[in-house]
């Protein structure tokens, strides 16, 4: 019995990873390159939802359909953001960061002029159901969503080692002065970065959406657990944002599953402090900014 309760709440410990993962290193990508805090970042995970909302659950679109409309339309949000708030805001950080809570106000009024206050429940792709035992079992929208972030991060991966495009984000994220010195356009860089990083947290909010509650106020907890990942991951490591988000869930499910959910929350931000307390930078972090 206590060996299939571990075992289904570390399946429940993947899942929450895979997506906390995704909406964490589109964050981590967005401050490396623009040096700037997004606080609006959880609001573009609750945008993608809400296109599943839209397209999936009223129109009646492909859930597939669904999804991509919902990653390029928050890519395009990030993309409206960086032009219309951090780029003129380039050598401001604090007034970009204060741009960015604005821009989270604006999203949420109109989610809620859109869509209502109410929670919306987006009806499930499949009703499968992977079983392993009696008591360990698998939904297969879940799988979906640890296999998505699974290809999406190693795609990332390889445009970030492999491409040109890749070299020059990671060219401006360690130091911005010598890439525009070495012909790389400061501004294009940060117009990818934008891209990439709302994309991942609206194709995580689109892939979540039959699983969770979808409402205007959703992404609040989220960015909460988005920060706390990146801090004990090292801000700017976008591979301690994929271990830390690995580390986080399980310790949160976990605790969730034999206690509860409140303590959960002050055992991650305890997390969060003892990780400060004996590495200031982060697990994977640096003293500069990567």
């Amino acid at each position: 019995m206590m060996v299939e309760l571990l075992a289904q709440t570390g399946l429940n410990a993947i899942y929450a990873a895979s997506y906390i993962s995704l909406i964490a290193v589109g964050l981590v990508l967005i401050f490396g390159v623009m040096g700037v805090i997004n606080f609006a970042h959880g609001e573009l995970y609750m945008a993608g939802a809400y296109a599943v909302v839209a397209l999936y659950a009223d129109l009646g679109f492909p859930f597939l359909v669904a999804i991509a409309a919902g990653l390029v339309f928050v890519g395009m949000l990030g993309l409206a953001m960086e032009r219309a708030l951090f780029r003129p805001l380039r050598d401001n950080p604090l007034g970009g960061l204060v741009a960015s809570i604005g821009f989270l106000m604006v999203l949420q009024a109109l989610a809620v002029m859109g869509f209502g206050v109410r929670m919306e429940h987006v009806p499930p792709v499949t009703q499968e159901v992977i079983v392993f035992s009696d008591k360990v079992r698998l939904a297969v929208p879940r799988l979906y969503v640890i296999l998505a972030a699974l290809v999406l991060l190693s795609a990332l991966w390889l445009f970030l080692k492999k491409t040109r495009f890749g070299w020059a984000l990671r060219a401006s994220a360690q130091d911005p002065e010598a890439a525009a010195l070495q012909g790389i356009s400061i501004t294009q860089t940060a117009r990818i970065a934008m891209f990439i990083g709302a994309g991942l947290a609206g194709i995580a909010g689109a892939l979540t959406a039959p699983l969770v509650s979808v409402n205007p106020h959703m992404g609040h907890s989220v960015i909460v657990t988005a920060f706390i990942v990146i801090i004990v991951g090292g801000v700017g490591s976008l591979e301690g944002a994929v271990v830390a988000s690995v580390a986080y869930a399980f310790v949160h499910t976990f605790v969730t599953t034999f206690w509860d959910g409140v303590i959960a929350d002050i055992v991650g931000l305890s997390l969060m402090l003892v990780v400060l307390i004996v590495r200031p930078t982060g697990l994977f972090g640096t003293a500069d900014r990567a």
